[in-house]
């Protein structure tokens, strides 16, 4: 973590071009622009609530749409900064023959491009708040912690799909699926309240029910999401006992993933 963040400060100014880049190319020739950032979570979240209306998920006092907004939120960060990191070293196959600096620069520049993107969409969010007359508290202050959180488990999977992409192609293609396989395993489309409900109040899978619940809040997106919409939306702290399996997890593999990258990178140029 410590390289990691010196690497930051200190090529924090390629990082800014290299993401600058990225967002020009990507819609240059987008007539609606950066805008296309923010369709996919309104789509979804519209596809979603009606989704909501005939199947029933109890909400609260929450209305539905902007609860799973502030899910999708989080979530669309996570699932895109993963996926353009694990492709990050191989799309830039030309730069990296022609000179050397630490490659993990190209997953956090991905990451970084991802960060234009979720502000947009936080203004969306705000916008929906006005309209249903919710107003955020004071424990708004943990929003930063949750995104920082959300950035380090996308680098550890950056970092780890990164090298293994080089070699092995097929990995940038099968992780979109893969992360779109793990949404219905994470809290977007229902609330963790109700998996909590169910498994702890409830035991509905009887003698197995806690271990259930601590094996789903192992995924790190269950916390993150679930934090954020009560951070948010609720007025209240975060569920510690949702986080601590997730990021004790992410911390533990965090290491390894930048280890095999670093280990990996020193054949980049030959195989790329």
């Amino acid at each position: 973590m410590i390289n990691i963040a010196k690497n930051i400060y200190t090529y924090r100014e390629l990082i800014t071009a290299l993401a600058w880049k990225n967002i020009v190319v990507r819609y240059k020739q987008a007539y609606l622009g950066i805008l296309w950032a923010v369709l996919k979570p309104v789509m979804l979240m519209l596809i979603f609530t009606l989704v909501r209306s005939f199947v029933g998920i109890e909400t609260g006092d929450i209305p539905y749409p902007v609860l799973t907004f502030a899910a999708l939120l989080p979530w669309i960060f996570f699932q895109e900064s993963a996926s353009e990191g694990v492709s990050s070293v191989t799309s830039n196959a030309a730069l990296i023959k022609k000179i050397y600096f630490p490659r993990e620069v190209f997953p956090l520049t991905a990451m970084v491009t991802k960060l234009v993107e979720l502000f947009i969409s936080f203004l969306i969010l705000a916008g929906l708040m006005v309209y249903y007359k919710m107003m955020p508290t004071l424990y708004v202050i943990w929003v930063p912690a949750i995104i920082l959180y959300t950035m380090i488990v996308a680098l550890t999977i950056s970092f780890f799909g990164a090298a293994l992409n080089v070699y092995y192609r097929d990995v940038a293609q099968a992780l979109p699926v893969a992360l779109s396989l793990l949404m219905y395993g994470s809290p977007v489309i229902y609330p963790l309240s109700l998996v909590h409900k169910k498994l702890i109040e409830e035991q509905a899978a009887g003698a197995w029910s806690n271990d259930l619940y601590t094996l789903y809040t192992l995924n790190p997106l269950a916390g993150i999401i679930d934090s954020f919409q009560r951070v948010m939306l609720k007025g209240i702290p975060p569920d510690f006992d949702a986080i601590y399996p997730g990021l004790t997890l992410t911390l533990v593999i965090l290491p390894f993933s930048y280890l095999f990258f670093k280990r990996a990178e020193n054949w980049f140029a030959d195989v790329i």
